[in-house]
């Protein structure tokens, strides 16, 4: 391939990302959306999230199965907890590795 055959690919690349997350922006920008849309529209971050998040903390992937000994998991009550009380989010992340770096040594 030569460079221009890979400069196009390169912005047919980030036409096809950046259009639909613009297109549906700008419709969307000067509509009033009905309220049980937005309600539901909150919900999403929250599912992808726990999509997320839920195979790592609680499924052991050697044998495919429910695990609640994890370290992850163990390592995720208390994060959650310190996450709830001061809502700082670098705290969170600073606390979670800590905990994660100690429970290498202990688990």
């Amino acid at each position: 391939m030569t460079f221009s055959d890979y400069m196009i690919l390169f912005c047919g690349m980030g036409l096809v990302t950046y259009l639909p997350r613009a297109l549906p922006l700008i419709y969307l920008a000067h509509k009033q959306l009905p309220q049980w849309l937005v309600d539901w529209l909150s919900l999403i971050p929250v599912a992808i999230l726990s999509a997320l998040l839920f195979p790592s903390l609680f499924a052991d992937s050697a044998n495919r199965s429910l695990s609640l000994g994890k370290p992850e998991f163990l390592v995720a009550i208390p994060t959650l907890i310190f996450a709830l009380k001061t809502r700082s989010l670098g705290g969170t992340v600073l606390v979670g590795m800590v905990l994660y770096w100690l429970a290498g040594f202990y688990i």
